[in-house]
């Protein structure tokens, strides 16, 4: 145990760990070789002397009174106030009594114990430090190599220390990988497998990969100039993102869009074709659902009950309003929150609700 202090520093450059990290779990690998030699009974504690570099392991046992039930019971881990002021006359009910225990003549199966100890304490430090790396990354962009692509098109990719898996169903639709191939995309989510360990789940078909490559392709927002207030996307097929300039000097959706639209079409080319409507975004719902309905004007608009909006428009806008395949008005939801109905306005203005009742005020049912 000579220069423990030097074989921590050691391992922490080794590892790229920290150093009070590396400490703590040599203590505690150290902890558990004494209760596996000397018995598991005992409380025991370590002490590194920084100073001269060496560790001190104690043994501990509490002081409790004379008459109290637990001596009886366990005498290992216990110690009565009238014995243990043999020992030190200034002891107390509740104190501590330590006893250094040597570390010169443990042997052999202490050393292959605590080598083993140390090993699985320190695979496991890396183990967290790795996962804590990549949660802080979830929703970040990662690029890296196609390593193997499985039989139900599962795509593995290397990225830094782990391989990370993509899942179909996070893919856009038609796209296509093969050993070799460099993959961008964003962390979705990070866990533990008991069996398989640290799992990367990566994807290309989450709003946060179309908000990651933004904010690569426009320096506005990587220096916090236009922030991405909301986004929504159909993968593959169309986008809604919502910006907001955080300077009055600054257009969000022109510099989005890039001149000649250079910007956005980089970010489109990336997505497999998928189209973006860049809008600016608005604190007031019936602003911001005007503008994420876009192209359709709109002619009014009204918020009800349980987050449903009314959005009235006239009938030549309506197909606009409503895209091919309804992706427009689902994009307009999901970038807004709200759930919304269309009311489509008859020529004078009024709804065709409206104009029906009237009709039957004056004709009756025919």
């Amino acid at each position: 145990m000579e220069k423990i202090a030097d074989i921590i520093e050691s391992i922490a450059n080794e590892k790229g760990l920290e150093i009070e990290d590396v400490k703590e779990r040599v203590i505690r690998a150290i902890i558990n070789t004494a209760k596996k030699i000397y018995g598991e009974n005992y409380e025991y504690d370590a002490v590194i002397d920084n100073a001269t570099k060496t560790l001190h392991l104690y043994q501990k046992i509490t002081v409790v009174e004379d008459g109290d039930e637990r001596l009886a019971e366990d005498n290992e881990h216990y110690l009565g106030v009238s014995e243990a002021k043999k020992v030190d006359s200034g002891v107390e009910i509740g104190d501590e009594l330590t006893y250094e225990l040597s570390t010169d003549n443990l042997g052999r199966t202490a050393a292959q114990t605590l080598h083993k100890e140390l090993e699985y304490h320190i695979q496991r430090l890396m183990e967290e430090k790795i996962f804590q790396k990549y949660q802080d990354m979830v929703g970040h962009m990662v690029f890296g190599s196609v390593t193997r692509v499985d039989s139900e098109e599962n795509t593995f990719i290397e990225i830094d220390e782990l391989r990370a898996v993509m899942p179909r169903k996070n893919r856009i639709k038609g796209e296509k990988f093969k050993p070799g191939d460099v993959v961008k995309a964003v962390i979705k989510s990070v866990y533990i497998d008991k069996s398989m360990g640290i799992k990367v789940e990566l994807s290309r078909t989450s709003p946060k990969f179309l908000e990651a490559l933004l904010k690569a392709e426009v320096p506005e927002i990587k220096d916090g100039l236009v922030l991405i207030a909301a986004s929504a996307r159909i993968p593959g097929e169309r986008a809604k993102v919502a910006l907001v300039a955080t300077s009055p000097n600054v257009d969000p959706v022109g510099a989005t869009v890039g001149t000649k639209g250079v910007r956005i079409n980089a970010v489109t080319k990336e997505l497999n074709g998928e189209n973006i409507d860049a809008i600016e975004y608005s604190a007031e719902p019936t602003i911001l659902i005007t503008r994420a309905m876009a192209p359709a004007i709109i002619s009014s608009v009204k918020i009800g009950e349980d987050n449903k909006a009314v959005v009235s428009l006239v009938t030549e806008q309506k197909s606009k309003a409503i895209g091919k395949s309804g992706i427009n008005i689902r994009l307009a939801s999901m970038l807004t929150g709200h759930e919304i109905e269309l009311n489509e306005l008859g020529a004078r203005g009024e709804s065709k609700d409206e104009n029906t009742k009237d009709l039957k005020a004056l004709f009756g049912d025919l």
